[in-house]
């Protein structure tokens, strides 16, 4: 009966096999059919577990436990994703949603906070970039996906969720209760002329509007008289690519190389190129980056430092720069897979190693100037512009930048430089 069913589920695979062989090059099948002498072995296991184990299985359930183990030990972010979780992906939240607000990847086995989304309840209650989840709900995360654990954070506003949390800097677990909410994410906050002619812009996130609200508020900027410019990046977990690239072409010359991916296909080698029009190739720029850094603004970040075009002040970076492709298969499942890496125009990979500032600065934990704002206000900055429409009066929220030593750097830089250009 074993040898039966392994001979069935054997056939199976080797037909399955074959058809996609077919549409393989002749190096490629050279590879690929040394493969067939281990389908037989997983062939026989699969008929072995189910004829002889000890509750009935059923094939589905065995071939998507196979698959998900296959993905999950190639790295981090590839996934085998079943359909109803393939589905879930492809729903739109229009950045909002039930949950807690915090931006999660796997990093060295264990699942890791990106960063805290700002005035989220993950953010008031203290969550920090590379935190690791050990419990959510009381339930290890050791072997949890990373779409598991975010629907277990998700869910109806007002519940609670309980996190243990393992931080490096700590000795013993930390525990967080903390009650969801509805996140509502906005690409700009804090707006405004810092002193002596100097900008100051948050980059919250990367999503459809963000381009053009920059351009917005550096016109805005600019009839306030804006001599220099920093640009805060500080757990910024990424967003859209594109969107990176034409916000990093905005202070280079057209046609600079922003980004390149490299994968082992020809086609997965592509070239994100600066393409922005009214550039502001003379402002003095310094931008803000820390552990919270990752994706999208390590690509600005990077492109930026490479070109020598601004000074990267704080922390180094997250560092992920992987690539991945959603792969739709036919009974409605579909596979996450890595099939490239981020590099900066130089050639340095972001992937596990992020983006050293120029000027590490160390943070200040007061500096978390805006988790105590009144409940709310991060629903009236819709408008960017909304928030940079004040700055002519004394901030009457809880934006202290001189209680920020990043910022107070980026200050004196700028003012160095001025100064410079003054004497040369």
């Amino acid at each position: 009966m074993i040898r039966k069913s392994a001979v069935f589920v054997f056939l199976l695979v080797l037909i399955v096999m074959v058809s996609v062989r077919i549409g393989f090059s002749d190096n490629k099948k050279k590879n690929f059919d040394q493969l067939y002498k281990q389908v037989e072995l997983f062939a026989q296991t699969l008929a072995i577990v189910q004829n002889d184990y000890v509750e009935e299985t059923k094939t589905k359930d065995l071939v998507y436990g196979a698959l998900s183990g296959i993905l999950s030990s190639l790295d981090a972010h590839s996934q085998f994703m079943d359909p109803d979780t393939f589905e879930e992906l492809k729903v739109d939240t229009e950045g909002k949603f039930g949950g807690l607000g915090i931006e999660i990847t796997i990093k060295d086995r264990l699942l890791t906070v990106i960063t805290p989304i700002e005035d989220t309840p993950a953010w008031k209650a203290g969550i920090k970039a590379n935190d690791h989840i050990v419990k959510i709900n009381e339930e290890l995360t050791r072997e949890m996906s990373l779409t598991d654990a975010v629907r277990k954070m998700r869910g109806k506003p007002g519940e609670m969720v309980h996190l243990t949390v393992l931080r490096d800097t700590e000795k013993k677990l930390l525990e967080f209760k903390i009650k969801r909410d509805m996140i509502k994410i906005t690409d700009i906050k804090y707006v405004r002329i810092l002193e002596n002619g100097i900008a100051y812009i948050r980059l919250r996130e990367f999503r459809e509007n963000t381009f053009s609200d920059l351009n917005n508020a550096l016109s805005l900027l600019a009839k306030q008289g804006m001599k220099a410019l920093i640009i805060d990046l500080r757990n910024n977990p990424g967003g859209l690519l594109d969107v990176a690239v034409k916000v990093t072409g905005k202070f280079l010359e057209p046609n600079k190389l922003v980004a390149y991916t490299k994968g082992r296909k020809q086609e997965k080698n592509l070239e994100f190129f600066s393409e922005a029009k009214n550039t502001n190739l003379d402002l003095p720029l310094v931008v803000l980056i820390n552990e919270g850094s990752a994706s999208g603004s390590e690509i600005v970040a990077g492109a930026l430092q490479d070109y020598k075009r601004a000074i990267i002040i704080g922390q180094k970076s997250f560092g992920k720069g992987s690539v991945q492709t959603v792969i739709p298969l036919g009974d409605g499942s579909a596979l996450r897979l890595t099939t490239s890496h981020y590099f900066t125009p130089s050639g340095k990979i972001i992937q596990g190693k992020g983006i050293t500032p120029d000027i590490l600065v160390e943070a200040k934990e007061a500096a978390r100037f805006d988790s105590a704002e009144p409940e709310g206000k991060q629903e009236r900055i819709v408008d960017p512009l909304q928030d940079s429409r004040q700055t002519d009066k004394p901030a009457k929220d809880a934006f202290d930048y001189k209680a920020d030593p990043q910022i107070i750097r980026a200050v004196d830089t700028l003012k160095a430089i001025a100064i410079y250009q003054q004497v040369k």
